[in-house]
Parts: C-alpha cells; sequence; structure tokens
C-alpha cells in the first residue's frame, strides 16, 4: 500500500453518511484506477435536504463512517474529498476573452482567457467550487475543445460555472474538521456520480444523470462530452417513505423494511394476487394488504419526482438531445422497476447507474447505486493525484497522526482549468 496515494470520499447524504477509502495505482489523469479497500456507512441524523442542520449530530455520523473505513482499509487517511449538493447550488456560463501573443495559441494564452471568464463577481454568500471549460472559439472558428497549437489573434472561452451558498459549504467543512479530518475539496455530488456511472459515450451523445437521494434528486445533463445543466428537485426517498407511513399506517422503520423487502416502483411488475403481512402496531394487529398496494404508492411517489426531472430538462432546452438517454443512480433507485418506470416517464431509454468501471481492490462492496456518489468521489481524488496536484495524505493506523498540511491555492486553481466534467 503506497499511503501518498490513498484518496478518502465523504458522501453525507440526508439518511447515510458513507466514506470510501481507497489508492490510485493508474495513472492514466482521464481515467485512473483506483483499488477500494476500505468502505464505511453511518445513519446520518443533522442533515435536513441535503444541508447540514446540526453539526454535532453530523460530526458523529463521519466519524462513524470514516472509522469503519479506515478499519477496513488498515491505514488512517488525513483528507477527505467531500460531496455537496442540495437547492443551494447554483450554476451560470461565463465567457473569456484573451488575444493570442504569439503567431499560434499556448497554454498560457488559454490559461488567461479562462482566468477572464472566471473572474465573475460571485456574490459574498455563495462560493466557487468547478470552473469547467466548455469550448473555445478562435477568432470564427467555434466549437474547438483545445485550441492549443492553432493559428489565431482572438481566443474565447466559454465556461461553466457552479457556486454553492458560502454558509452550508462552512457547515459541511465545519463538520468534517470536528471529525478530525481536512476537507482536500467540494465536489458537487452529481459531478462525481457522473465520474463513476456514465461513460464518455453516454457523455459524448447526450444524457440526462438523474442522482435520487433520500432527501432530494439531483440532476445532471451531458452533451458533447460537457456538463451542460444542473437541477435539483427537492424530493428524494425520504418523501416515498413518509408516503408509506401515511398510506398504510406503519412506523418510519417498518416502511423502510417494507420499501426494501416487498418495494417496487413500477405497478405492473407485481402480481395482484400476491400478499404481504404488514408489522403489527399496539393500535392494530397483524394485516395483509397486496403487495401492489405498496407498489401502488412507490409508483405514484417515484413518478411525481421524475415528472419534475423532466419538467427541469425541458425547461432547459435539452430533453431532444439525450440520444444516449437516462441513467438513474442513487440510494432511492434501488427499487425493481426504477428503470422501467424512467423509460415510461421520459420516452427515453433509461439504465440504472452501477458504479464498477476503473475500480478494483473490494471493487463488489460498491457496487450498488447508493455509493455511486461516494465512488465518484474517490475516482475525482484520484485524477487529481494522477495529475500531481494533490497526494493522498495516508498513515498505517499504527502511527500517530501529524497535523494538516495547507491546500496549495495556486495547484488547486490551476487544476481546475483541467476539470473533466
Amino acid at each position: 500500500m503506497n499511503l501518498d496515494r490513498l484518496v478518502a470520499g465523504l458522501d453525507i447524504g440526508s439518511a447515510k453518511t458513507t466514506a470510501v477509502i481507497a489508492e490510485v495505482v493508474g495513472d492514466l489523469p482521464k481515467h485512473p484506477t483506483v483499488n477500494i479497500l476500505g468502505v464505511g456507512q453511518s445513519r446520518t441524523t443533522g442533515l435536513r435536504k441535503g444541508v447540514v442542520a446540526d453539526i454535532e449530530e453530523t460530526m458523529r455520523s463521519i466519524t462513524k463512517a470514516m472509522q469503519d473505513a479506515e478499519r477496513m482499509a488498515g491505514a488512517q487517511v488525513e483528507s477527505v474529498y467531500a460531496g455537496i449538493a442540495g437547492e443551494h447550488v447554483q450554476a451560470m456560463t461565463s465567457t473569456g476573452i484573451a488575444s493570442v501573443t504569439g503567431a499560434e495559441i499556448t497554454r498560457a494564452d488559454v490559461e488567461r482567457a479562462n482566468a477572464v471568464a472566471r473572474a465573475q463577481a460571485i456574490p459574498q454568500d455563495r462560493e466557487l467550487i468547478h470552473a469547467i471549460p466548455q469550448e473555445y472559439t478562435v477568432d470564427k472558428n467555434v466549437g474547438v475543445r483545445d485550441p492549443i497549437g492553432m493559428i489565431g489573434t482572438r481566443l474565447e472561452t466559454e465556461m461553466y460555472l457552479v457556486t454553492i451558498g458560502s454558509s452550508p459549504a462552512m457547515n459541511l467543512r465545519k463538520a468534517v474538521e470536528r471529525s478530525g479530518y481536512r476537507v482536500q475539496e467540494l465536489v458537487l455530488e452529481p459531478l462525481a456520480s457522473a465520474l463513476s456511472v456514465l461513460t464518455d459515450d453516454e457523455k459524448e451523445l447526450g444524457v440526462a444523470l438523474v442522482e435520487m437521494g433520500a432527501g432530494t434528486t439531483d440532476v445532471a445533463v451531458f452533451l458533447e462530452g460537457k456538463i451542460r445543466h444542473l437541477g435539483t428537485v427537492a424530493y428524494g426517498g425520504l418523501n416515498v417513505t413518509s408516503d408509506i407511513v401515511h398510506g398504510l399506517g406503519v412506523t418510519q422503520s417498518d416502511a423502510e423494511k417494507l420499501k426494501e423487502m416487498y418495494g417496487a416502483a413500477f405497478e405492473p411488475l407485481v402480481p395482484h394476487n400476491e400478499k404481504i403481512k404488514l408489522p403489527s402496531t399496539g393500535a392494530q394487529g397483524e394485516r395483509e394488504i397486496p403487495r401492489s398496494l405498496l407498489a401502488h404508492i412507490i409508483h405514484q411517489r417515484t413518478q411525481e419526482i421524475f415528472e419534475l426531472v423532466l419538467r427541469d430538462i425541458e425547461q432547459a432546452g435539452l430533453i431532444k438531445k439525450l440520444s444516449a438517454g437516462v441513467v438513474v443512480t442513487g440510494g432511492a433507485s434501488a427499487q425493481p422497476g426504477t428503470a422501467d418506470l424512467a423509460n415510461e416517464v421520459f420516452g427515453l431509454g433509461s439504465r440504472i447507474g452501477i458504479p464498477g468501471e476503473f475500480l478494483g481492490g473490494l471493487a463488489d462492496s460498491v457496487q450498488s447505486p447508493r455509493f455511486a456518489t461516494v465512488t465518484g468521489l474517490v475516482q475525482y481524488g484520484a485524477h487529481r493525484v494522477a495529475l500531481g496536484s494533490s497526494t493522498g495524505k495516508g498513515k498505517r493506523l499504527s502511527l500517530s497522526n501529524a497535523g494538516p498540511s495547507m491546500d496549495n491555492l495556486a495547484a488547486r486553481f490551476k487544476t481546475w482549468l483541467q476539470d473533466f466534467f
């Protein structure tokens, strides 16, 4: 195990906090291979709609998940790549223009144009986390992907700027730091998930990633290899559970168990004559209901979520550009029939996104949609390590922790230019 090449991903979801520790073993910056060494999970109790509402509770969830992952990996880490999402996320397109200094365009010219595009006035209550070059224009040639080496006098860049609320970001960092770790970088969760479950071909052809979490459902649309749209729907798996609680008169924990054991997101999949027993409560004895009633409740709420996602993509004017269809991922997408329902609502080919590509080691322990974000976070970290802009901060468990070193801000700005979303 090379401790300098350890990376840790931390996904603090509304229902579960998941940590993964991995070792970077490949050096291809675009797709470095990572060996999964440790996985930890705990219940989240301090989040509401994807935003930290109680720092102490969130800290406890982080500590348990990270310690479990460290025990499994046999090593400790100092810093983590942490996911962030929610309704506070905003994105905008910005342009930057630079005059070309020599006969042909150099890396320095590209960096100047990118710096101009990135120098947007960001409001005080917001923070820039991703600055992603979309395409370049050289003189009047539009749609250029890599202008270096081309001849021209005027270089224009179009950049996608992703900002988050300063307050949610600060509270998330504080919860992680109080748990004894440093946030190496905050990464937008749907972008991390895209790394672990989407193929390059899908991103090229046009694909919508629908990440169904417990509190919210995040949407990311890719076309021609780049991110084109981000959106959030304020409903997720917890809303489905809540509907089961009210519809069947069961407790929250029983609703979760019923959903896991007998649930289906597409009602036609369930035979109408199949019965299931409901747990008895103080007020009521044992009851039996058709399994199709449970499926009906899940189907209705999941359909509503998908319809809100569809409306969001239509408003962005991108629904007709999704040649590769829809990829649904996240913990709430694990219900049987989710892809069938997505097919019906979106009218496009759909599949469930499961991590697996470019993963080694204990890869089988993360092959589920609920691990899409956290495996994407370690792949994002692996990309940084392969570029040489960051090193993993790992130690064998027997060693004592040294103090965390400060981020090299200049290196972070430089690597933004090489973002691969």
